[in-house]
C-alpha cells in the first residue's frame, strides 16, 4: 500500500482519584489532599504478533492501559506511589505496561491531571510538562491575497500550550505549574483584549509569527522550554521548536468500518463506526510574504476530495485497502493526501479519544494533548 514507516498505536484511559503532594509547602493548594479526573495516554511502536490479530493493536493497548491504571481508580494515590505527582504517576504507570502487561515499544506515557495541564514523558524517558493557555484577540493578516477572509480585521478565542522539557532543569515538577504561570502572567496582560497587529513584533501575526514571538520571549526565562504550540482555531494551528514550524489541520470523519481479519465472531468483524478524529501534520519554511508554513484554507481546500471520500461512508470498501483499522486507515491517508499536500509529514487517526494511530515520515516529537 505504501512504504511509509510503521505507525505508533495510541490510546487512552481516564480515572479518578485523590492525592496529597507532602514535599509542597503547606499553603500550597495541591500540598492537602484533593483529587483529580485523571487521563492516562500511551503511544507504542507494536511489533507485529502482539495483538490478537492485525488491526486489533489499538484495542488491545487501551485494555492494556485501562488495567495498569485500574489499580489507582478511586484511590488515594499516596498508597500505590510515594510523591504522586504527574511525573511519578506517568512513571509509575510506564513501568506497570512495561513489566506487567508485555507492551513493547513505548515512546511515550501522559498524565492530564487537569484539562489544561499535564506530564508526557518521552522515549528516553524525559518528562515534559505542559500548561495550556488562553487570550481573547483581534487581528488581521496584512499580506494576504485580495479578498482572503483573514484580510479583514477578525478575532480569536486563541489558546497556547507551553511545553517544558523537565529533565533539563532542576525544578520540582509542581512548582513548574507555577512557574509556567509566573511566565505567562505578563504575556498575557499583553495579548488579552488587544489588537494583535499593534503589537511590536506581530504586525503580520499568524499563527507560526506568534508562536515564534512567544518562543523569544519565553525562552530566555525558561531555558527547559521544548515548545510553544498556538491553536488559531479549535481545529488549527502551529507549532515551533526554536527551529522548525509545523501546522496542522483537524477533521471529524463519521465513517463506518468492517475489519476483514478480524475473526469471525468478534465485534470488530462485524460492520461498526466512529466519529474519527483526523489530524494533518505539515512542516514547511514560513513564507517570508504571507508569513505562514500553508495556509489553512488551502489545507482543508486540498483534502476536500480526500475527505469527502471518506466522511459517512463505509471505510473497509476502499478500492486496495488492506483493512480498515486506524493504522491502515492512516498509511492510506497520507499516502493519498501527499499528491496534493507535499509538505504533509504525518497523519494522526483518532477512532475515540486518544485511541488510534500515527503515521509519520519523521520523528513524532511534540505531544499536542489529546
Amino acid at each position: 500500500m505504501s512504504a511509509f514507516p510503521p505507525s505508533l498505536f495510541t490510546a487512552s484511559a481516564p480515572f479518578e482519584s485523590a492525592c496529597r503532594i507532602a514535599a509542597l509547602p503547606a499553603g500550597h493548594r495541591s500540598h492537602g489532599l484533593h483529587g483529580h479526573s485523571y487521563l492516562a495516554t500511551v503511544r507504542a511502536s507494536l511489533p507485529a504478533g502482539w495483538a490478537p490479530f492485525p488491526g486489533a493493536e489499538v484495542q488491545a493497548l487501551r485494555q492494556a492501559l485501562e488495567a495498569a491504571v485500574a489499580r489507582l481508580d478511586h484511590q488515594l494515590l499516596n498508597e500505590h506511589i510515594a510523591e504522586p505527582t504527574d511525573e511519578n504517576i506517568a512513571r509509575w504507570i510506564r513501568q506497570r505496561l512495561e513489566t506487567e502487561f508485555g507492551v513493547p515499544g513505548i515512546t511515550q506515557v501522559g498524565i492530564h491531571s487537569t484539562a489544561n495541564s499535564g506530564v508526557d514523558l518521552d522515549a528516553q524517558g524525559h518528562a515534559h510538562v505542559w500548561r495550556r493557555y488562553r487570550f481573547q484577540a483581534a487581528h488581521q493578516l496584512p499580506h494576504v491575497p485580495l479578498g482572503h477572509k483573514c484580510g479583514r480585521m477578525h478575532g480569536h478565542g486563541f489558546e497556547l500550550i507551553l511545553h517544558a522539557n523537565q529533565d533539563l532543569g532542576e525544578r520540582d515538577l509542581s512548582i513548574d505549574y507555577d512557574h509556567l504561570d509566573e511566565i505567562w502572567a505578563p504575556l498575557h496582560a499583553q495579548l488579552n483584549y488587544q489588537c494583535l497587529n499593534e503589537i511590536e513584533g506581530l504586525s503580520n501575526p499568524t499563527s507560526e509569527i506568534i508562536s515564534s514571538w512567544l518562543w523569544a520571549r519565553i525562552k530566555p526565562q525558561l531555558p527547559e522550554l521544548s515548545w510553544v504550540t498556538v491553536y488559531e482555531t479549535g481545529s488549527s494551528g502551529a507549532n515551533f521548536d526554536g527551529e522548525r514550524y509545523r501546522i496542522w489541520k483537524e477533521f471529524t470523519l463519521d465513517s463506518a468500518v468492517k475489519l476483514q481479519r478480524a475473526p469471525a465472531g468478534h465485534a470488530l468483524a462485524g460492520i461498526h463506526g466512529h466519529t474519527f478524529t483526523l489530524r494533518l501534520h505539515l512542516g514547511a519554511a514560513l513564507d517570508q510574504v504571507y508569513g505562514w508554513a500553508m495556509d489553512f484554507g488551502d489545507v482543508k481546500r486540498l483534502f476536500d476530495p480526500i475527505f469527502k471520500s471518506l466522511d459517512h461512508h463505509p471505510l473497509h470498501e476502499i478500492a486496495g485497502l488492506p483493512d480498515s483499522d486506524t493504522a491502515s486507515l492512516a498509511q492510506w491517508v497520507l499516502a493519498q493526501a501527499r499528491a496534493q499536500l507535499p509538505p504533509l509529514e504525518r497523519v494522526d487517526l483518532f477512532e475515540t479519544r486518544g485511541s488510534g494511530a500515527i503515521v509519520s515520515l519523521g520523528a513524532v516529537d511534540e505531544l499536542i494533548p489529546v
